[in-house]
């Protein structure tokens, strides 16, 4: 699977996922621009990417190709909480 391949994939895949979990009557129209990859590794036959889309629902993805088993999976995972700690400790 080349790099272009998954990227398409796991966008798509987040796509879908995001615009089935919303209110059917909120009328949520997401398209490929509304998702974004916010990271993305490949390491051997394997892909990992994270993303997020426009919605302002805090939600981001976790998509990753098992290239041994030639399968996908999907995370799901809501932010609840950004807290700030400096490194002085006094």
């Amino acid at each position: 699977m080349t790099q272009a391949d998954f990227m398409a994939w796991a966008k798509w895949t987040v796509k879908h996922y995001a615009i089935s979990h919303t209110d059917p009557t909120d009328g949520v129209q997401l398209t490929d621009d509304d998702v974004f990859i916010v990271w993305y590794c490949k390491a051997l036959q394997n892909h990992k990417a994270l993303l997020s889309t426009t919605l302002y629902d805090g939600m981001y993805y976790e998509f990753t190709y098992n290239g041994d088993k030639d399968e996908a999976y999907l995370d799901a995972y809501k932010k609840w909480e950004n807290i700030k700690y400096d490194r002085a400790r006094d």
